[in-house]
């Protein structure tokens, strides 16, 4: 059996910090701690004495709880602090069924259906009341934008910048693409709200020791932690920058997906349950999600200033660099290749990435060739095919020989089939499951309208 004991919070003028206590009895015991550091804005914190037991205090731990509880899988999870109702234990059951689904499929584990596991209760428990963590009316006009420091979140921040909001960066455990990000876009360390996520010790131990480990659906904690930050500092609105290609499964005819807690069901679930069970009066969006990769790819390309700050790369993100091997910046590399000079792209990257044809293997992963795509966050297959077959006809056009994986790509297929697609077709797109504020559709509409919008380099 896995527990969910309790939860604590402290709150300071400039703080607050949240410790979460799982356990498996008799076993082992995790204490992970949340510390949120409101910088500038603790002036608009909302003061509240901590409560062990607070309503939503208690549904972060819920969502923290999913790291731990997939070390053991075990068929029971008992729920101390709170009584859930049968809708709210669904809601939960498809968030892990769904948010670990490529954590059972890497880990042969069969996809499971309601049977996950039960969730029991103490005898004490009672059902959670409202919050009441809302002090006054959230204001319209400041926006919270998680930003992870790729060149999605640039495009948000700059989205807004031009629409005069007041801005509040929110970072969950920064890195320096973040802070760089940040600084180029005009924020300071001290405007910026952070959160520490420090993870148990003991859970990385068990990892080394064979416990079951894997992908977890991190932007379910992002959307939790942003939640209780815009509501602490009365924002009505929280932006996050999760595009409609996340939608894709990560294996072609399933339903798992690496994306799958940036995906639009998901985002339409978390609004739902938020809005019922924590009486959230804030706007919870994706200003990207009526967005293709490319549409992305083509506005970021015009933000030259972030082109040296930003990163995508996750196996390089400790020493701040691509490590130019893996999925994520091939992908980056070919869905930017279209719109930015193949000189700047290197000077970005550090190489041609188009060169290495040890890259073979996930480009086939990428557009299509082998069954899965790579376990990453990318875009669809049908971005990818249109953007190497963009640069291909770059290459021809500018009477250069292509570069090898080029060359290999040209001659498949899927060259063949996609070379004739019309660019014009992927920027005029918008899909239309979104949750945008109307105003703020009709001026991303108006931006991607513009003619001078998504030239080619």
């Amino acid at each position: 059996m896995f527990a969910y004991k309790d939860c604590y919070v402290e709150h300071t003028p400039t703080t607050t910090r949240i410790v979460f206590h799982f356990e498996t009895p008799g076993c082992f015991e995790f204490r992970p701690v949340w510390q949120i550091n409101y910088g500038v804005h603790a002036k608009r914190k909302a003061e509240q004495a901590g409560m062990p037991t607070d309503t939503f205090i208690f549904h972060l731990g819920m969502v923290e709880m999913i790291s731990y509880w997939k070390a053991f899988c075990s068929p029971e999870i008992f729920v101390k602090p709170f009584l859930l109702s049968a809708e709210q234990q669904y809601w939960w059951k498809n968030l892990f069924r769904r948010g670990l689904g490529e954590f059972f499929h890497v880990n042969g584990i069969p996809q499971p259906g309601d049977d996950l596991f039960q969730f029991r209760f103490s005898g004490q428990a009672t059902s959670p009341a409202a919050p009441m963590l809302s002090y006054g009316q959230p204001d319209p006009g400041k926006v919270l934008v998680p930003v992870g420091g790729g060149k999605d979140s640039v495009v948000t921040l700059e989205f807004f910048k031009s629409l005069g909001y007041e801005i509040i960066p929110f970072v969950i455990n920064p890195r320096r693409a973040t802070t760089d990000v940040l600084e180029t876009a005009g924020f300071s360390p001290e405007e910026t709200v952070t959160m520490e996520r420090k993870m148990e010790p003991m859970l990385l131990d068990l990892n080394k020791k064979d416990y079951l480990n894997g992908h977890t659906p991190f932007s379910a904690v992002i959307a939790f932690a942003s939640a209780y930050v815009a509501n602490q500092l009365k924002i009505k609105n929280i932006a996050l920058s999760n595009e409609s290609s996340a939608n894709e499964p990560t294996i072609p005819g399933t339903g798992i997906n690496h994306q799958y807690s940036k995906s639009f069901a998901f985002e339409k679930d978390f609004r739902q349950y938020t809005a019922v069970f924590l009486e959230l009066n804030t706007e919870y969006f994706s200003l990207l999600r009526p967005l293709n990769e490319i549409q992305i790819a083509a506005l970021f390309s015009t933000y030259t200033d972030y082109h040296p700050a930003f990163k995508s790369c996750n196996a390089g993100s400790k020493e701040d660099i691509w490590c130019g091997q893996c999925s994520k910046c091939l992908f980056t590399y070919i869905v930017l290749s279209p719109f930015i000079p193949g000189d700047q792209m290197i000077t970005i990257f550090g190489k041609e990435l188009f060169s290495d044809f040890a890259l073979k293997g996930i480009l086939e992963e990428l557009c299509g060739i082998s069954p899965e795509k790579p376990f990453e966050c990318v875009g669809t297959i049908e971005e990818v095919n249109l953007a190497l077959s963009l640069s291909v006809l770059k290459w021809r056009n500018a009477n250069a020989g292509l570069p090898a994986l080029l060359e290999y790509y040209a001659e498949t297929g899927l060259f063949r089939e996609n070379a004739g697609q019309e660019l014009k077709r992927f920027l005029r797109t918008f899909d239309i499951d979104h949750f945008l504020p109307h105003d703020i559709e009709l001026v991303l509409k108006d931006k991607l309208s513009d003619d001078r919008f998504g030239n080619p380099a």
